[in-house]
Formats: C-alpha cells, structure tokens, sequence
C-alpha cells in the first residue's frame, strides 16, 4: 500500500539536532497550509489568526484564532486554511525527551504518556473561550518572543515554558476528572519493582547488562518482565538501554576529551561502529560531528 505522508524529519541547526523548534506558518489564502506527515515530535499550534481545518489520524477538527491544538507523538496530520486573508498560526515541536529524562521514576512517566501514546484519546482542542483568561496565551507569547530574541538562556526559558504549559493541561483535566484512557492496570508492586531496574540502569550502564538479569533483579519471569517494560517505558529493554548509554555518551561527548572508542567503552557499548550506529539512529548525526559543532557552538558563544 502507498504511504500518502511524509515522515518529518528532526530540525537542524547547523547539523546539530534541535530538541525543540518553534516558527509562524502562514498563508493569505484557503491552502493545504501542512500536508499529511508524521514526526516523533510532540507539537503544540496556536492560531494567530484565520480559521482552519486539522486531520488528526483520520480524525477532522476545525480550530481558529485563540484557539490551541496538541498533537501526539506520531499522529497523523495536516492543517488547511479555510478562508482567504491573514492566516497564521504558531508551531512548538519538541522531543518528549523534553520533559521526560531517563533518571525519571516511574511515577512521574504517567504525566508524559498522554502526549506519545496512540491509544490516547485525550482533548486536542483547547478553546479560546477556555484558554483567554488563563496562563496559556502568555505561555505562548513568551515562547514566541525567546525564540525570536534568542536572548542568552533562551532555550532554558522555552523549555520552562514547556514545562508551564503541560502543567496547565494536565492539572485542567485533572480538575475536570478526564478519562486519558491511558491502562491502568499495572500495578504499585510492579512499578516498584521495576524502579529498580531503571535506577540499576541508570547506575550501571557502562556494564553488561541483559533483560533476563533485571528480570531476576525484580523476581519477574523473562516473558512477564519483557512485556511489562514495554508495555510501561514504550521501549523494549534493549531499546532503552540504548537511550540511557546514548544520553551518558551524549554528555561525556560535550564535556570530556575522550576519543570516540573512550566514548563507547565508557558509554556501555562493546564496539565503537556498533555506538556510531545508535548514536546516528537516535541523534541523527555522527559522535564525531556532535562533538566537533558542540565545541564550535561553545566557542562561539564564549
């Protein structure tokens, strides 16, 4: 079967992968403003101005001026403007890396699932009535402002900002008792069990370290174990190890002058192309050219 949309690919700055990005898309007539496409991003739009037509996994919604729309993390969309004149609307994407780190406990993974489950069906439009007289259009307004300023910590002041805004929402369903539809039926005995497995990863990835291990660690079968963990992290096991040496790497690649094989060996991964391989999977550039544009990035701004 043809695919008819596009994967979007993760912005760049000067081959560096953004964690977030943030611009005005605009028309002066009734286009397709976005066609259909996906990314791993989660996105935030909030319309300036016009009215429009939004396509979320089959799903159609209409949305106009004050009004906010979030899309998960790989859903399906494109926007059309339905009327000719002023048409402009606002675009947050960020990686939900964001505001969801490896360190995290498990107890704190629940506010994030919402915004990268596809099985969510939470609210994707937030009225302007509902939304005027709230923090929000400020919220708005002062990523809008940091990204156009880039003012010294800028990028700290937008992902604060991120922070507020899904604060907002998830303390407004909270009060309005909304169904996420999000399973609950993992249990607190298992969360706690599995706690330890993150806090044994996050503690010890620079060594071997295998699933059937950790599933002796919480006294989980294998099958139970496996399914458990990504059925609750959204990641196999083998997957988030990856994540968690990639981060390590990630940091050791900014602040050390380590060779890329020092890197590896230090990261938890046993061959040097094998940790270029994953880096580039989950980065999108090579160690060697993250390390080479973060230096010129601090030298530039030294």
């Amino acid at each position: 079967m043809n695919r008819e949309y596009y994967v979007e690919k993760r912005e760049t700055r000067e081959k560096m992968p953004l964690q977030f990005s943030v611009h005005i898309q605009k028309s002066s007539a009734a286009i397709t403003m976005a066609g259909a496409h996906i990314h791993d991003f989660i996105e935030i739009i909030y319309a300036l101005s016009g009215e429009y037509q939004i396509l979320l996994n089959t799903k159609e919604y209409f949305f106009g001026e004050g009004d906010m729309v979030l899309i998960n993390s790989n859903e399906i969309h494109n926007i059309v403007s339905l009327h000719k004149g002023n048409n402009q609307y606002a675009v947050v994407k960020f990686e939900p890396e964001l505001i969801y780190t490896a360190s995290q406990s498990l107890f704190e993974v629940k506010y994030i699932l919402p915004f990268i489950m596809k099985e969510s069906t939470h609210q994707k439009i937030f009225k302007k009535g509902d939304i005027k007289n709230t923090i929000i259009p400020d919220i708005m307004s002062n990523i809008l402002r940091e990204y156009d300023d880039k003012k010294y910590g800028y990028e700290l002041a937008i992902r604060a900002n991120i922070f507020n805004l899904f604060l907002f929402i998830l303390r407004s369903w909270n009060a309005r008792n909304v169904d996420l539809n999000i399973s609950q039926d993992i249990n607190k005995s298992i969360v706690l069990r599995l706690q330890k497995v993150l806090d044994y990863i996050e503690n010890n990835c620079q060594n071997d370290i295998t699933a059937l291990e950790m599933s002796n660690l919480c006294n989980l079968s294998y099958s139970y174990f496996s399914k458990i963990f990504s059925k609750t992290m959204r990641k196999n096991f083998r997957e988030y190890l990856n994540y968690v040496r990639i981060s390590k790497a990630e940091k050791l690649l900014a602040t050390s002058d380590f060779n890329i094989t020092d890197i590896a060996m230090e990261a938890g991964f046993s061959t040097s192309s094998y940790f270029v391989q994953q880096f580039k999977r989950y980065k999108g550039i090579s160690p060697k050219q993250f390390q080479i544009k973060y230096l010129k990035a601090e030298a530039d701004n030294s």
